[in-house]
């Protein structure tokens, strides 16, 4: 009997440190996206050429699959965790309830967001240039701004809660 308590309390810290890890890769390099790579091509002029449109949506593609394995991830030690007999992680209801949250967010980018402003932003006449960004993608960037702050303060506090009881065990 000790050793299966023993075993299942090591598999419970080991799936909490899972969920402590996704959640700072995730959220780390949601930051590294938002506040060092997009920046620095606007910065140097990037958004302004013709195939900026089919690269960000080759990049944002790539880090969307990511996004959702990672949402499935944490949702998954969440569910584990709070199956548990006795807890590790306060709160559990509402830490799923904040994991959904997370997946719905990344649900919503890969599947609504991406594709349609990929969309708005290809240019189909070759012989004209583009004038000026659509009313309908400055609305786009405004919700994908308001996703990502839902998303940072959301998956920052259930990263906390994960950290705080991670040490305390």
């Amino acid at each position: 009997m000790a050793t299966f308590s023993s075993n299942l309390e090591s598999n419970q810290q080991r799936w909490q440190t899972i969920v402590c890890l996704t959640l700072g890769f995730w959220l780390s390099a949601c930051i590294i996206l938002d506040l060092v790579i997009m920046p620095t091509m606007y910065a140097s002029g990037m958004m302004n050429t013709p195939d900026f449109t089919m690269a960000g949506s080759m990049m944002f593609s790539v880090f969307n699959r990511v996004e959702l394995f990672c949402a499935g991830l944490g949702l998954t030690g969440l569910l584990v965790l709070s199956a548990a007999p006795n807890h590790l992680i306060n709160k559990s209801k509402t830490a799923i309830i904040f994991s959904i949250i997370l997946l719905a967010i990344a649900l919503i980018d890969t599947y609504a967001l991406t594709p349609q402003m990929t969309a708005l932003g290809i240019n189909l006449n070759l012989f004209e240039s583009v004038k000026e960004v659509p009313t309908a993608m400055n609305q786009m960037h405004g919700g994908y701004w308001v996703l990502e702050v839902i998303k940072l303060v959301v998956g920052g506090t259930l990263l906390g809660w994960c950290y705080r009881n991670q040490n305390q065990n």
